[in-house]
């Protein structure tokens, strides 16, 4: 039976499978910055792509997507902003999810592009 940190870096494996055969140019995996972690940085027409990867095995009563509540979003949010100004870009962003809930006959993958939008305060 896989550990829940192998399923995480399974489903961030075939995310970034997923992503480049759309073509999607990654730039990074697993930022960190301070205590916040970004799963993969991709980017897309000029587009800064930021792809929270979550993933279940098995039988689930919640899609994994449901765990990006809003605090999530919030310091997925505020590590981008860090990883705009670190590199000095000047793009437009989107916030995807891409979803994987793992079967022992295979998996099911969900890209949900512009997942949620930074709320104005």
């Amino acid at each position: 039976m896989p550990t829940t940190r192998e399923i995480g870096i399974e489903a961030e494996n075939l995310a970034v499978t997923h992503l480049s055969e759309h073509g999607f140019d990654i730039l990074e995996r697993n930022w960190r910055f301070q205590h916040m972690e970004l799963d993969i940085i991709a980017k897309k027409t000029g587009i800064l792509v930021i792809v929270e990867v979550k993933s279940r095995s098995g039988n689930y009563i919640v899609e994994p997507q449901a765990a990006v509540n809003r605090e999530k979003q919030r310091l997925i949010i505020a590590a981008t902003n860090a990883y705009i100004k670190q590199k000095n870009l000047d793009l437009e962003v989107r916030f995807d999810i891409i979803s994987i809930v793992f079967f022992k006959s295979g998996n099911k993958l969900d890209h949900i592009e512009n997942a949620f939008y930074p709320r104005v305060r």
